[in-house]
């Protein structure tokens, strides 16, 4: 991360001590292939998200869930169609204001919002990604699987957060790279530049440098997950 981000963590901390409820910990992983022993028992949630400020790891975002959707997010679907598709069946909308991420940490606000303004909102402009999310119990710790939709297909990315750094974390095995500190994978860079654009580029990256993990978070295991 560029130094203009890192003091701009550093304000926040300063400035937020007092409230570290605005502040998540989480890592994050590429994934090659949804693991279907684990994810196949539970149907998705699907989210739709819709992006009006997303710049330099700063973003105002407006998110609508559907956490028990009576059909699957097809990953061909465009991200403004599964609005529309799935607009009956949201049963949440968040608005949440993000700073950059800082060694796995991040400024997150968040407020909930009445699901039928959020529709509007969303139809009327700002930038929309949609994805299917995964729920899952490995070891001690929860993760989230998202599989992308519409623009970002094939993209798979498994999340692991807490309440304070993620340390000494079990890395399962579907997990292939970290991109935690990779900037290009989260969701208000890929809103603007989608996964499917520059892909093959990352398989580049991938096939010449292998797997990448941070060493900064004390000891990665593996798990078999």
């Amino acid at each position: 991360m560029s130094l203009p981000g890192v003091r701009a963590g550093a304000r926040y901390r300063e400035a937020m001590t007092d409230v570290p409820e605005d502040f998540e910990f989480e890592r994050r992983f590429f994934v090659r292939e949804l693991p279907l022993h684990l994810v196949g028992a539970e149907p998705p949630a699907v989210i739709v998200q819709t992006y009006y400020l997303a710049v330099d790891g700063y973003g105002l975002r407006l998110r609508l869930q559907a956490s028990a959707p009576r059909q699957r997010l097809d990953t061909t679907t465009r991200a403004d169609d599964a609005l529309t598709q799935f607009a009956p069946e949201f049963d949440l909308c968040v608005l949440t204001a993000k700073g950059p991420y800082v060694g796995g940490t991040r400024y997150e606000a968040e407020r909930q919002l009445d699901i039928g303004v959020g529709i509007e909102m969303s139809r009327r402009g700002g930038a929309t990604i949609a994805k299917s999310r995964f729920s899952v119990w490995l070891d001690e710790d929860g993760w989230v699987i998202d599989e992308f939709a519409g623009a970002n297909r094939p993209l798979i990315i498994a999340e692991c957060e807490r309440n304070g750094p993620v340390t000494d974390l079990r890395i399962p095995s579907f997990c292939l790279s970290e991109v935690t500190d990779d900037s290009r994978f989260s969701n208000d860079y890929l809103v603007n530049v989608p996964y499917s654009t520059w892909a093959y580029r990352f398989e580049e990256e991938l096939a010449a440098s292998g797997p990448h993990f941070m060493k900064e978070f004390g000891t990665n295991a593996t798990s078999a997950g």
